[in-house]
């Protein structure tokens, strides 16, 4: 059984994402990467993308995570307020420690190309 599936397909990606980004949005450090994002696109890539990274339907058809961050000159802290937003983010929707830990683990395997090191 996938990621996807085991923390509950389709719908549990579209509330994570949806959470996600109340919290993104409000965050005073990192909400400014947004301001001139249609969210609404914005939402409905990151759906595709997680779904895609854990392991769901691939429909995924934004540029890679080098190439679609490289102009936002990210930081190090940039990308810890998000991975802080996204455990938070799927501990306040009850998902299990362990499911947290393999989805925390490709957010990591994100990092050196969402910071383009």
């Amino acid at each position: 059984m996938s990621l996807f599936e085991k923390i509950g397909g389709e719908d549990a990606v579209n509330a994570a994402v949806d959470v996600f980004y109340r919290k993104v949005l409000s965050d005073d450090l990192i909400s400014h990467f947004f301001e001139t994002v249609d969210m609404d696109k914005q939402m409905a890539k990151q759906k595709a993308f997680l779904t895609m990274a854990f392991g769901g339907p691939h429909n995924y058809t934004g540029q890679d995570m080098r190439e679609g961050h490289k102009h936002l000159d990210l930081k190090e802290e940039h990308f810890q307020a998000v991975a802080g937003h996204l455990q938070s983010t799927l501990q306040d929707l009850g998902v299990a420690p362990d499911l947290i830990d393999e989805v925390m683990a490709i957010a990591a395997s994100t990092h050196d190309d969402v910071l383009n090191l």
